[in-house]
């Protein structure tokens, strides 16, 4: 009985139409030929059924670059966000912060919030797991999920070493990113999941970041700019599908990070709230 539904779950007929997969997030366009002419595709840096992860060194800004692209999946764009696009359908954005305690976290949390700038957020919900052990925030993360059913969009992890008790551990490595797998393609949702790189090198830390590489759609990564030492530099390292054009973000005086390189003002609908006023 088990293996005849695994066999229903896993077979694929080739005689389908495959559909272009469902985008969460994009940056920029791509024009393809087909047989019924050009058509033109956001390029996906997620869709959903499927998981990428953000990589960098420290002090390189990630969490700041995280709350950039969930501010634009909450409002499908925004003038902080230059060609990203966020593909919600009315689908819930979920972040779990594991390093941070509940102040920073609400920090964060919030920064999403204000740069969504949009009345009605929706279904954003968000969580700090830091007090809690790595079997217990796995176990977690997945009650949320079930919770949700449905209504699952985009799934935040920042970060993924703290669902493992050592990130060279290959057992837990490997189960780790097997739930990530299970949990995109069970819940069709998007996860986005965040991991430090080795001192001096380009690859993302341990037997964990080995395995995130093997599995998944998109590789993101961010570097210091060396021309303008204010610019974090994004690129894709790996993807399944087209590479996304790399692109760089700063912070602006309100703590606020934004694409640089647009034409336009990246604050010039952001409504300043108003403690930020007093401060």
């Amino acid at each position: 009985m088990l293996m005849e539904l695994i066999k229903e779950d896993c077979y694929i007929d080739v005689e389908k139409p495959m559909e272009y997969p469902p985008i969460a997030l994009s940056y920029g366009e791509k024009t393809i030929q087909t047989k019924n002419g050009e058509k033109t595709y956001p390029i996906p840096l997620g869709t959903y059924g499927n998981f990428s992860f953000v990589q960098a060194p420290p002090k390189t800004k990630k969490t700041f670059f995280i709350s950039l692209l969930a501010s634009v999946y909450l409002s499908g764009g925004n003038n902080f966000g230059g060609k990203i696009l966020g593909h919600r359908d009315n689908k819930c954005l979920i972040h779990f912060d594991t390093e941070q305690g509940h102040w920073h976290s609400q920090k964060v949390f919030r920064r999403v919030k204000d740069m969504a700038n949009i009345k009605n957020l929706g279904c954003y919900h968000t969580y700090a797991l830091r007090t809690i052990n790595y079997k217990t925030r796995i176990e977690f993360i997945e009650y949320i999920l079930k919770e949700n059913k449905e209504k699952n969009g985009l799934v935040i992890i920042d970060g993924i070493a703290d669902l493992v008790s050592d990130v060279n551990n290959i057992e837990e490595s490997n189960l780790c990113v097997q739930k990530i797998m299970e949990w995109s393609a069970k819940f069709n949702c998007h996860i986005i999941t965040v991991i430090h790189s080795n001192y001096n090198s380009d690859k993302p830390t341990g037997h964990l970041g080995s395995f995130l590489m093997k599995k998944t759609e998109t590789q993101i990564q961010l570097e210091a700019n060396t021309v303008n030492k204010e610019w974090i530099t994004v690129s894709c390292k790996n993807s399944r599908g087209y590479a996304f054009e790399t692109f760089s973000f700063s912070i602006n005086e309100f703590g606020l990070p934004f694409v640089v390189g647009e034409i336009y003002d990246p604050l010039e609908y952001f409504v300043v709230p108003k403690k930020k006023l007093l401060e």
